[in-house]
């Protein structure tokens, strides 16, 4: 059910015609979608008492009180990541009597994604190392399934009118989940099998099983849309897509462990990793260790920039190279700053997890802000396909507009998620909880990039914003953050006990063995490398602010000019009134 109602809600939100902005709730998928998210809430809460029931080898009448349920979904991952999935199938069921734009649909379509792909963190995906790319390529693999899934189910449910304009947004679906099915399934396999002889068993042969079935319907969804879709090949590829995401399910309930691959060291069994050698530089240079979430998204984001670039040099519009070269450079960066060298050795000292930090808070946000995707994606993407629709353009102008955006916009609002959130994180027990937990890590990574992409956005971006701000209030805003952030730099510099929580002595390396002492050469990395982006972007908003007044003063010379035109020639016509009346 969790498929059908991500099927309805993608349908209400990109495939189904909508009318300036506001969904059409003559349409089954609308009024299916009620049930399939109540089904879903039901699924859920009751494969969360099973899962209790089986941690007990117990029954469920035994585990269906208050405080067993209240203790495994606060104190256990695995419990708060179904609670997650429960909660989310709750919400969707509740808006989905309230939801009238195509806004609301698309937030709770974002929810559904989080629903389904919160208990993979907690699988069996990791159980033979490569813990980063294994969760993360299975988290790419259950969406991407899920996207097409979505896509052919809600098909179902339309009329042939809408069929007809639904079909090339399916077909771009299809064609990019089968891309990511692809790659993940392979990554995925890779970290589970390798080259071992496990490929000889009854779970390298439900592989290859996944592999033909994935096969077949490529060839289906290629006829499909080459020709008027049947309703019987529709199902066939539904059929098979159910069939492929069975097997999947069937692959995560248990893993063939080879000893040789078995976690050896601490720090593998807490974070998947394993414990790297003394940092050197060409150590920090050369290692990757990939993190298959982070990894796609980066190479997503990649394509649809240079998707957005080509699509303007066909139709003959310039794009600056330079903000190629800066998305590029803040690409690669994030890329250094999480699988890279440095985003290993973050995870085993505070040092260099500060330098990663403020690289992703700091450094690959001014990049990013510089390359202008908001301004790409408006000139690039298409508008409605039918009269009275916004299209994907119309909705990005929407959000851009929305009261939301307004709000988090204000520079004040930005400066306290930029800054402020520094003191919730470091001097409270959030970090150490954080640390030691896949799913934590990343929403820590995505804080510090997005905290940065808000704040930088805000001061010296090139994109369009629904607040005007002034240099000046630029510059003060710019001097408030180095302050906070010297002042926080020097608490921390000036702290006598440990902020992980243990979480670093747990990984019991051998090199770097005063905590503390890294914290501090931490706080003062941090310090020196928060300072110099700040300069760069104080300098570049002084540029910015004469530029502005450059083009203030033409502008106002224009005006004057074309007013003085006016005026002579308002004089010429007195004198020919003159000299006329004078001849008469």
């Amino acid at each position: 059910m969790a498929i059908l109602s991500i099927g309805s809600l993608l349908s209400l939100s990109f495939l189904l015609p909508e009318r300036e902005g506001y969904i059409s709730k003559d349409t089954r998928s609308f009024r299916l979608l009620p049930f399939f998210a109540g089904t879903w809430f039901l699924s859920a809460l009751g494969k969360m008492v099973s899962t209790l029931a089986d941690l007990f080898d117990t029954s469920f009448s035994q585990v269906l009180n208050i405080n067993t349920l209240r203790s495994f979904s606060t104190q256990t991952s695995l419990g708060r990541l179904q609670t997650l999935e429960v909660f989310v199938a709750l919400t969707i069921f509740v808006f989905s009597f309230r939801i009238r734009k195509v806004g609301g649909t698309f937030l709770l379509l974002i929810a559904a994604f989080l629903g389904i792909t919160a208990p993979v963190f907690e699988s069996h995906a990791s159980a033979l190392g490569s813990h980063g790319l294994a969760i993360g390529s299975l988290v790419i693999h259950v969406v991407a399934i899920a996207f097409w899934l979505g896509a052919v189910s809600g098909f179902l449910f339309m009329d042939e009118s809408q069929r007809l304009l639904a079909r090339p947004r399916i077909s771009v679906i299809a064609l990019w989940s089968s891309i990511a099915i692809a790659a993940s399934g392979v990554a995925n396999s890779w970290t589970r099998l390798r080259l071992s002889e496990s490929w000889l068993s009854i779970y390298g042969a439900l592989i290859m099983l996944k592999i033909i079935a994935f096969c077949g319907v490529l060839v289906i969804a290629q006829r499909m849309r080459r020709s008027a879709p049947s309703t019987r090949l529709i199902r066939v590829e539904l059929a098979i897509l159910l069939l492929i995401m069975s097997i999947g399910s069937t692959l995560n309930r248990f893993v063939p462990i080879d000893n040789e691959f078995l976690p050896a060291d601490r720090a593998t069994q807490i974070i998947g990793v394993p414990m790297p050698a003394a940092p050197t530089l060409s150590r920090i240079s050369l290692a990757y260790e990939a993190d298959g979430l982070i990894l796609g998204l980066l190479i997503l984001l990649t394509a649809l920039y240079i998707k957005g670039v080509l699509t303007l040099n066909r139709r003959g519009d310039y794009w600056p190279k330079g903000r190629t070269i800066s998305f590029a450079i803040g690409i690669a960066l994030l890329d250094f700053a999480t699988n890279g060298g440095l985003g290993l050795y973050s995870r085993f000292s505070f040092e260099f997890h500060m330098i990663s930090h403020m690289t992703l808070s700091m450094i690959v946000p001014i990049a990013l802000v510089l390359s202008a995707p908001i301004t790409l994606a408006l000139r690039a993407l298409p508008s409605g396909r039918v009269e009275g629709e916004r299209g994907l353009k119309g909705l990005l102008i929407a959000i851009l507009h929305s009261w939301p955006t307004r709000i988090w916009t204000n520079p004040i609002v930005a400066l306290v998620i930029f800054d402020g959130s520094l003191f919730a994180l470091y001097f409270t027990p959030l970090f150490g909880h954080l640390m030691s937990s896949h799913f934590g890590h990343l929403f820590m990574t995505a804080h510090f990039l997005l905290a940065g992409l808000l704040f930088f956005h805000v001061i010296v971006g090139i994109d369009p914003n629904p607040r005007k701000v002034h240099h000046l209030a630029r510059v003060v805003l710019l001097f408030a953050a180095m302050s906070i952030h010297a002042f926080f730099s020097v608490s921390l510099m000036s702290a006598q006990d440990l902020v992980d929580g243990g979480y670093y002595q747990l990984l019991q390396r051998p090199w770097s063995l005063d905590l503390l002492n890294d914290q501090k050469v931490g706080a003062a990395i941090g310090w020196a490398m928060g300072e110099i982006p700040i300069v760069i972007a104080l300098i570049a908003t002084f540029i910015q602010w004469m530029r502005t007044d450059e083009r203030d003063a033409k502008r106002a010379d224009r005006r004057s000019e074309s007013d003085l035109a006016d005026y002579n020639e308002y004089l010429a016509q007195l004198a020919k009134r003159e000299r006329n009346s004078k001849q008469v």
